[in-house]
């Protein structure tokens, strides 16, 4: 065993001294380190059963031939095995690095006490390439826990991304969102595309990683073959995405509307589902696009909310302006977006189709000037004048003639 064995004398002498030596290390510690003295006394004192098996480690370390120059002899792993999992969650790898430090000081500056006579120098040598290992077993020690909890996070996140999907009640949604440590940062907004294929923890990591860099709170889901991502706190979500876009993998990316907060979320996940189904009717869509300017694709798919939004929102709303906006868009379509043609069709000045056709804009917030827009309105007057519009959408028959005046205004 070498060196082990010339050393046997001062190991008797580790041994018997180990209970000193960790107490010793840990008062050091108390004394050199700030932090440690504000950790609550169940944690300071599971540190001090790592420092008495560490000193314990040593010596079972030194008798298997640890101790030589040419030995591959790791430190066992087990030194750490005497604190639960929580005390990696309560200190840094940095801050146990600090720790190992001090107790490899404190048995260095003991090590004329402990050394037998002519050892000394052995065991200072000993103490330099022991203080390495356990280093390296400290790491292995941090890397399996932040695996483990890398895991765990993973689960729970696909547990919320599911949950959203569903629907699933504020309370479920809070609950395992304050699991994963989710800061509610307004506004909140649901990401879909397509995943890139991989470890899904390899796609997180890339998702977190950009999240960063834009000071964006996330959590991100694999669900089948989509990546969901929830995203907190960035004042333009869809902006915030494209800079997430790399995350993603090949095909359209869609931004569901902005909520209030995550217990909201299952809205906007609902609309960015519907608009990814629908997205490859819009070859052209921009990467990420927004959930809304997929309205006339998704209610074409069967979106219940798109086709309720447009009825009611779009159609609804010229119904209610009144006046002649719901037959001047017609003319003005037959026409095939001609303002002159449509001026002649309904015996009017083409001032007043422009008009009209601004009044349209603002009621509805699509312009029938840009073909997007005009793609969407005919689409919403046709679903509008298949479903039933209820009757208190109708607007008074006073509304039809402030729109005669001020057709006469603007046609002069």
């Amino acid at each position: 065993m070498g060196q082990a064995t010339e050393l046997s004398a001062t190991l008797r002498r580790i041994e018997r001294a180990a209970g000193g030596l960790a107490t010793a290390s840990v008062a050091r510690m108390d004394e050199t380190l700030p932090w440690f003295r504000a950790l609550p006394a169940e944690q300071r004192s599971w540190v001090m059963l790592v420092a008495q098996s560490g000193v314990r480690s040593l010596v079972e370390w030194l008798r298997d031939g640890g101790g030589t120059a040419d030995s591959s002899q790791e430190v066992s792993d087990e030194v750490f095995a005497t604190a639960p999992q929580a005390l990696a969650r309560s200190i840094s790898l940095q801050e146990t690095v600090a720790l190992i430090k001090v107790t490899i000081d404190v048995v260095e500056e003991q090590a004329g006490e402990l050394a037998a006579p002519g050892e000394e120098q052995q065991l200072r040598e000993v103490m330099l390439r022991f203080s390495r290992e356990i280093a390296f077993a400290a790491a292995r020690a941090y890397a399996r826990a932040a695996e483990s909890r890398g895991s765990w996070d993973a689960r729970l996140q696909a547990l919320l991304v599911d949950a959203l999907l569903r629907g699933d009640s504020p309370d479920v949604l809070a609950s395992r969102a304050a699991a994963l440590g989710w800061t509610d940062a307004p506004p909140v907004a649901v990401a879909v595309g397509r995943s890139p294929g991989g470890a899904v923890a390899a796609v997180l990591h890339t998702v977190y990683r950009q999240a960063r860099r834009i000071g964006a709170e996330v959590i991100g889901g694999v669900h089948g073959d989509r990546l969901v991502v929830v995203l907190g706190g960035a004042a333009d979500p869809v902006s915030a995405t494209g800079n997430l876009s790399e995350a993603f993998g090949e095909g359209p990316v869609v931004v569901g509307p902005a909520v209030p907060s995550l217990d909201e979320a299952t809205e906007s996940a609902r609309a960015a589902l519907a608009g990814f189904r629908a997205a490859p009717a819009w070859p052209g869509a921009p990467r990420p696009v927004s959930a809304e300017d997929l309205l006339p694709e998704r209610a074409l798919a069967g979106d219940t909310e798109a086709r309720r939004r447009l009825r009611h929102d779009v159609y609804a709303g010229l119904v209610r302006a009144g006046g002649e906006l719901l037959p001047t868009l017609d003319a003005f379509f037959a026409a095939g977006g001609t303002l002159e043609s449509a001026a002649r069709a309904l015996f009017v000045h083409p001032n007043t189709v422009r008009y009209r056709l601004r009044r349209v804009s603002d009621v509805t917030g699509f312009s029938p000037l840009t073909p997007r827009d005009a793609f969407a309105l005919q689409i919403a007057l046709t679903i509008g004048r298949l479903d039933p519009t209820p009757n208190h959408l109708i607007s008074p028959s006073s509304a039809k003639n402030t729109q005669k005046i001020d057709d006469r205004r603007q046609s002069l």
